[in-house]
């Protein structure tokens, strides 16, 4: 197996690299000799975390490095290491136990990682010797990496076909069944309301669906938002709400990598994975404010804006997931600007039916020093989606709660009894 960028195999140049907490960094100095003391001092090296130190040899030559880690679990304590250090390979000077080798293996490879399909790399990362690379890390990386590669891709080289080969090629690479509803065959299947957002793109809408594992196992469905580029529609957005619509596939990317690494770890689950994906697009044939859309649940929807439309294309798949009777329907989407707003970019909102699951996300996001924050399915903010002339609205006149009115959409195309 190919080792991922930022990693290699030992080689006898590898130069030693100390990891140290700041409350250890006192206890460690007593260890190295009076230069590397003085060399640290005059420097104002302190171990606090993110910082980088080399420490130079008798020729005058880099003879190793000392990097500050805050919280020696947390994968991001030293991510920033590949491209803080001098190019060249690296070997760590002390043996880690299990949980903190994977989180540095994490770590460096996720700060090692650049999107350079479009331009070479400006430098190479700093490579850290694996001997070998944990197997859990490296699939738990690539799945990683995944994500960031396909959010990163622009939308011309990612439109709804480009991402289905994604899905299909992996589908193929795990044995699972793969199908694309693709066009008016969506309207055929009964999944109207994918159609009517993705139908003015000469990019055809689709719903991808891959399948694998066996019956006997419990039955996870997995949804993501595929919405390839948003320009908001006929409400369409301003320049700098649309400039980094390409991202608005990250749900889809997220569910996507997260089935592949369902099935590279080979878990014991039965897996449905639904993305539909579509270039929410203005035309001729764009769906229009007042429309009302009759879903596949038979609920019918008053499209108030059109850039609410994430939830518009997932209700269709929500609905057929449940059909399925998984065990649980986990829906990942970039729903709103407003769960950003509330939240800031490091904190994902959580919203989920199910209290007992609610706090095991809650409390692997913390073991895993990725955090997640719940957020509450408020229902009497479902009279914000209220309509005269449908059983609810895509969206609604207040500028209030918009990540809990979007979940509260969703939320009715899901039985109450499934988590």
């Amino acid at each position: 197996m190919s080792l991922p960028a930022g990693f290699t195999a030992p080689t006898k140049d590898a130069r030693p690299l100390h990891l140290v907490e700041r409350d250890d960094y006192a206890q460690w100095r007593t260890r190295q000799p009076e230069g590397v003391h003085r060399w640290l001092d005059a420097h104002g090296f302190d171990a606090s975390a993110g910082s980088v130190q080399v420490l130079p040899g008798a020729d005058g030559g880099i003879a190793g490095a000392v990097v500050g880690i805050g919280d020696p679990l947390d994968p991001h304590g030293c991510a920033h290491a590949p491209f803080a250090l001098p190019a060249g390979d690296w070997v760590l000077a002390d043996t880690l136990d299990t949980p903190h080798l994977r989180a540095l293996q994490l770590g460096w490879g996720l700060g090692a990682w650049r999107y350079t399909r479009f331009r070479d790399a400006t430098r190479a990362p700093a490579r850290l010797v694996v001997d070998p690379l944990d197997a859990e890390t490296a699939d738990l990386l690539a799945a990683s990496l995944r994500v960031r590669d396909l959010v990163s891709t622009p939308t011309e080289q990612l439109g709804p076909a480009q991402l289905e080969e994604v899905v299909r090629g992996i589908a193929q690479q795990h044995g699972a069944r793969f199908e694309a509803i693709v066009g008016d065959d969506l309207l055929a299947k009964n999944f109207p309301a994918i159609h009517a957002v993705g139908r003015a793109s000469h990019r055809a809408p689709r719903l991808l669906a891959l399948r694998w594992g066996e019956e006997k196992h419990p039955h996870l469905a997995l949804v993501g938002k595929g919405v390839c580029f948003d320009t908001g529609g006929l409400d369409i957005k301003p320049a700098d709400g649309m400039r980094n619509m390409k991202k608005d596939m990250g749900g889809a990317a997220h569910a996507i990598a997260l089935a592949e690494l369902i099935m590279a770890r080979r878990l014991p689950v039965r897996l449905t994975l639904l993305v539909p994906a579509v270039e929410n697009a203005i035309g001729p044939d764009a769906y229009r404010p007042g429309e009302v859309l009759r879903t596949r649940k038979g609920v019918t929807v008053e499209i108030d804006n059109t850039d609410a439309e994430g939830r518009v294309i997932l209700c269709d798949a929500l609905a057929y997931a449940s059909e399925q009777k998984p065990d649980v329907l986990i829906d990942f989407a970039t729903l709103t600007g407003a769960a950003r707003i509330a939240l800031g970019p490091d904190l994902p909102v959580l919203f989920a039916n199910d209290d007992a699951l609610a706090d095991a996300w809650l409390g692997a996001g913390e073991s895993e020093r990725d955090p997640l924050w719940r957020l509450p399915l408020w229902r009497p903010y479902l009279r914000y989606l209220t309509s005269t002339v449908a059983d609810l609205a895509n969206a609604g006149p207040s500028k209030m709660a918009g990540s809990i009115t979007a979940a509260l959409f969703l939320e009715r195309f899901v039985p109450a009894a499934l988590p």
